[in-house]
């Protein structure tokens, strides 16, 4: 069994199937990625901004991994069946009027953030420390 397995296994939304996806995709490289935004940029779940002068527009990455974004997009489905916080976070995104696919791909940003601080703490996933920051924001 893989050192960092452990890690990946404790993660909400990932079981035998989507770990060793997700552990394969990302490598363990300890320094391939230097932040959280490098891996989610690597997976393909953060956004894409465009900004000139007042006009703005926010859009899917295309040019991706589809394999690591399969994989992610899959454990956050998975991850608002079992997991409270990420349903919570689900729930909020789809009242904002985002679609489906859309909350889920922001489900899948911010978990694979949580990954990248458990992978970087060696710290199993912990709900009161992952959704912390969330949960201590004031709602917009």
């Amino acid at each position: 069994q893989h050192p960092l397995a452990e890690i990946y296994l404790s993660q909400p939304g990932v079981g035998v199937t989507i770990g060793p996806r997700l552990l394969g995709e990302f490598g363990d490289l300890p320094d391939r990625y230097r932040s959280a935004k490098a891996r989610r940029n690597a997976a393909g779940t953060s956004p894409i901004t465009k900004q000139s002068g007042k006009s703005r527009v926010v859009h899917a990455r295309h040019f991706t991994n589809t394999w690591l974004l399969d994989a992610a997009i899959r454990q956050a489905g998975e991850a608002i069946r079992y997991d409270s916080h990420a349903r919570a976070f689900y729930n909020k995104q789809r009242k904002r009027d985002v679609k489906h696919n859309a909350a889920l791909r922001q489900l899948a940003n911010k978990l694979i953030g949580i990954l990248h601080g458990c992978l970087a703490r060696h710290e199993l996933y912990n709900p009161s420390i992952a959704w912390s920051q969330a949960q201590t924001q004031p709602a917009a």
